[in-house]
């Protein structure tokens, strides 16, 4: 059995660490989504949604390991799938915020959404997004050497995964304090106009960039 030198990719457990913070922090379909059910249905909705997308994170980290990633980025019909269904979920999920009729309380508390209801929205949102496949393409390419072992990369992944959930699980709790959600209540309509609107958006962003 090979004994792996962890000290060998300390560089790129560095760069990894670090895109890894970026890639969870940049505003995105991920982002809204998990404001959206935090501050409309529950914090624990909003934790599950972030459940959701650390889970579907795996996915592209298991086809990124097995160099499928290349595969999907170079397919045009692979690719345009994945695109068109991701842009058709958000822009069904934020049409039917944007066109809600205030019958959302927004409580952060409790709400009608089940944990498995988050979990999916998350995962979905997540998973038939173009832009992941891109981003684990660069990483699994032009960061992470070839000949690095497969544990190793699957230590990455679960950095990259976990550093996604604790992120988004602070800004569901964040966004969930009393104070903000009575602030919240107050403008009620403008909120889900905008959160539906953005998520609309991001749907359109998604169906019409041509770059892959």
């Amino acid at each position: 059995m090979e004994i792996i030198n962890f000290s060998e990719y300390i560089p790129e457990l560095v760069s990894v660490s670090m895109i890894a913070i970026f890639m969870a922090i940049s505003p995105g379909a991920d982002f809204v989504m998990i404001t959206r059910n935090s501050i409309f249905f529950s914090r624990k909705a909003g934790i599950f949604s972030s459940l959701g997308v650390s889970a579907a994170l795996w996915l592209h980290i298991t086809y990124s390991i097995a160099g499928l990633a290349v595969i999907i980025s170079k397919s045009i019909l692979l690719f345009s799938i994945i695109k068109y269904l991701g842009a058709a979920y958000l822009i069904f999920i934020g049409w039917q915020t944007f066109k809600s009729k205030s019958d959302i309380e927004i409580c952060g508390t409790t709400g009608s959404m089940s944990s498995f209801s988050a979990f999916k929205i998350g995962f979905i949102t997540n998973a038939l997004n173009p832009k992941a496949t891109i981003f684990f393409l660069s990483i699994f390419t032009q960061v992470v050497k070839p000949e690095t072992p497969i544990a190793i990369q699957i230590m990455y992944g679960a950095i990259i995964s976990f550093t996604h959930l604790i992120w988004f699980t602070c800004v569901a709790i964040f966004l969930t304090q009393p104070k903000l959600l009575k602030a919240f209540t107050k403008s009620k309509n403008t909120i889900e106009k905008l959160v539906g609107g953005v998520l609309v958006a991001f749907g359109v962003k998604v169906a019409t960039h041509s770059g892959s």
